[in-house]
């Protein structure tokens, strides 16, 4: 029977990326976004279910897996990549922002684990891949909501990852440094402000400053990693944390 994955975050960047990685494989895809043009287009180019959910809601993650569950009668795959960054520092950081950053990025994961995780116990089957960010790893100024929401999700992998592993059920993170996305488009304006420096300065003197090789990584370079860890040439790795960062954290 063809398995199925779950992507949130599904209709534009890395999302989109893993989408089609797994598609390609014969995977049936759920597309859960909030944007319902995107997201719905892309679940249209790859025969799959679009969800239109916010996430940060945490009824709405009961409903994503009831709506996939009722459509392929399985979760196979869940792949948690739905996030958004706000820049501003620590003392301007709007309360709101955190409280919605951490329910989406944080929240939403445990319990989209936990929702999907009976059904997974019950084949014996089970891959969970976790979006996080080289800022899982490490700070950097500015950023308070969004490196303590993926700080957290690397304790989340880990000990899924132990308790999955009795059950033929993997979970791993990924740390990709500046992938090229919207969400990344979308923070040089935000880095421009804080830092008083001009657009086309942010990404050369901040976003690849600690990198040894000086590029953005591209969505599909994450995705086909994704791929491969929810395949049976991954069964073996869990509890891992890959860093796709450039040589940011060989310093």
């Amino acid at each position: 029977m063809d398995k199925c994955a779950i992507i949130t975050g599904g209709g534009s960047g890395i999302g989109k990326a893993v989408v089609e990685a797994l598609s390609r494989e014969g995977t049936n895809v759920v597309v859960a976004d909030r944007d319902e043009e995107k997201g719905g287009r892309v679940a249209r180019e790859h025969g799959g279910l679009f969800v239109g959910v916010d996430l940060a809601a945490e009824a709405s993650c009961r409903t994503l897996i009831d709506k996939t569950i009722s459509r392929y009668g399985r979760v196979d795959i869940l792949i948690n990549n739905a996030g958004f960054q706000h820049v501003a520092p620590l003392e301007d950081f709007p309360e709101e922002r955190w409280q919605t950053m951490l329910a989406l990025m944080l929240t939403a994961p445990f319990l989209l684990t936990k929702y999907v995780w009976p059904n997974m116990k019950e084949r014996g089957w089970g891959r969970i891949v976790n979006i996080a960010s080289i800022h899982a790893l490490v700070a950097s100024p500015n950023k308070v909501a969004y490196i303590s929401a993926k700080h957290g999700l690397i304790g989340l992998t880990r000990t899924a990852a132990l308790e999955g592993g009795p059950h033929g059920i993997t979970v791993n993170a990924l740390c990709p440094a500046y992938v090229r996305t919207p969400l990344v488009e979308n923070q040089i304006a935000d880095q421009a402000r804080v830092h008083g420096l001009p657009e086309e300065a942010v990404v050369e003197q901040i976003m690849l400053k600690p990198a040894a090789i000086k590029k953005i990584i591209e969505p599909r370079e994450i995705a086909d990693l994704t791929a491969y860890l929810c395949s049976e040439k991954g069964r073996s790795v869990t509890g891992a944390c890959w860093t796709v960062d450039c040589g940011w954290t060989a310093q």
